[in-house]
């Protein structure tokens, strides 16, 4: 589905309102399909709203936080209600929090993993039940190329993320049978408010430039992908070195982006 020549559907996308979310609902409206927004910001979904419909794109909005499974079953229910069934769902709602070891709070750990686990999840769990009865659906779930490997001060971002990798390998295996195709994809850095903090301090990649490596692999139906691929691949890369020397190259690296930018 959202192959090119099959525009046609409803994508709900949740965290809507404003970064990555707001890139792809911009785009893929642009694509022909109806766009079923949700966030937790109603200024971010008004001013969504007002930009697609001068653009005559077919779109409705409603406000839930991705933690409160009533509210977000309530939300999706009635953006079915006004648009149909959910044929595409990404989920895109996410916060990052540094969680270092010196200055390492729970509440932190606790709120990046109901944010960008728990609220992947529960967003999934809203739409399967009809995917699975017409046997028809792709998840897409947004994750980050921190998951691929643990980072010192993104203690608690790092784990979120590779707890959602681990969700959808294995949502993956169980739904292929009923025609659900479920992608993982893990951006780098992107120019959006979240990282506004990081400007200067490492390489941030344009957010329509990282919606059209997104759509790309929605489109090809891709199981996983991970961009900007040298950076994914230096990942990949020190998972293969023994530890002490991969937790070595991490700590030189992180250093060396401190002393460079003045962080911390």
């Amino acid at each position: 589905m959202v192959g090119r020549s099959d525009t046609a559907g409803v994508a709900l996308i949740t965290g809507a309102g404003s970064g990555i979310g707001r890139e792809l609902a911009r785009v893929l409206a642009a694509d022909g399909m109806a766009i079923a927004a949700l966030d937790k910001n109603p200024q971010g979904l008004a001013s969504l709203d007002e930009e697609l419909k001068v653009q005559k794109r077919t779109l409705s909005c409603a406000v839930a936080d991705v933690t409160d499974i009533a509210a977000l079953r309530a939300g999706i229910a009635d953006l079915e209600g006004r648009l149909g069934h959910v044929q595409l769902l990404i989920a895109s709602a996410g916060i990052g929090i540094e969680t270092a070891a010196l200055c390492l709070k729970a509440e932190d750990i606790l709120a990046l993993v109901q944010v960008n686990l728990f609220g992947v999840a529960n967003s999934i769990a809203a739409v399967l039940p009809g995917m699975l009865q017409r046997r028809r659906g792709h998840i897409v779930g947004i994750s980050s190329l921190a998951s691929l490997r643990g980072l010192p001060r993104l203690l608690g971002y790092c784990a979120s993320k590779a707890g959602v990798n681990a969700f959808l390998e294995g949502l993956h295996v169980e739904v292929k049978p009923f025609n659900i195709h479920v992608t993982t994809v893990c951006p780098g850095w992107i120019r959006t408010p979240m990282t506004d903090d990081l400007k200067g301090k490492v390489p941030l990649m344009e957010v329509s430039v990282a919606a059209r490596h997104i759509v790309s692999a929605i489109r090809r139906r891709k199981r996983f992908y991970a961009f900007p691929r040298s950076d994914a691949w230096s990942l990949r890369l020190l998972r293969l070195l023994p530890a002490a020397l991969a937790d070595r190259l991490v700590a030189r690296m992180m250093a060396k982006l401190e002393r460079t930018n003045g962080v911390g």
